[in-house]
């Protein structure tokens, strides 16, 4: 039995749910390594790998903000986006914010990445899992939204 086409493929509700959720794991890690100790476990802390370098510079914050839990708001944010019941819904609005969601993390990825390359000359590995996690649900999200928007909405 096929699905109708404006229902995304089977496969991607899950996907993007375990991305949101893999997310969520990562930024608590580095939220709770903000508030406790620089020190990230498995991260070097000199050269170009240096996790302390990146999450204690002056860029790891805005307005008082950690980027952590900036990364943690991002990927709750967008879990109940990705429930298979919000990615089979009707109404446009849902897939219109998981699409901006989506769009948002990415743009913040390219400033990050930016910050980490250029700035800061140094990367950290658990801020690159949460980079790898937020462009693979981008794509997810940008592939689900073409696969089901239809001329209606």
């Amino acid at each position: 039995m096929s699905q109708p086409s404006n229902l995304p493929p089977r496969w991607l509700a899950p996907l993007a749910l375990v991305l949101a959720v893999a997310g969520i794991a990562d930024a608590t890690y580095l939220t709770i390594a903000h508030y406790t100790t620089p020190v990230l476990l498995s991260c070097p802390d000199t050269g170009v790998i240096n996790c302390a370098k990146v999450t204690t510079s002056s860029y790891a914050s805005i307005l008082g903000v950690p980027l952590a839990v900036l990364g943690l708001v991002f990927f709750v944010g967008m879990l109940p986006f990705q429930l298979p019941v919000a990615w089979r819904s009707a109404n446009p609005w849902v897939r219109r914010l998981r699409l901006l969601g989506a769009i948002s993390g990415v743009l913040m990825v390219f400033w990050l990445l930016y910050v980490e390359l250029y700035k800061l000359n140094a990367i950290c590995l658990y801020c690159t899992a949460a980079h790898v996690l937020t462009v693979a649900l981008f794509i997810v999200v940008a592939l689900g939204t073409a696969l089901t928007a239809d001329s209606t909405s």
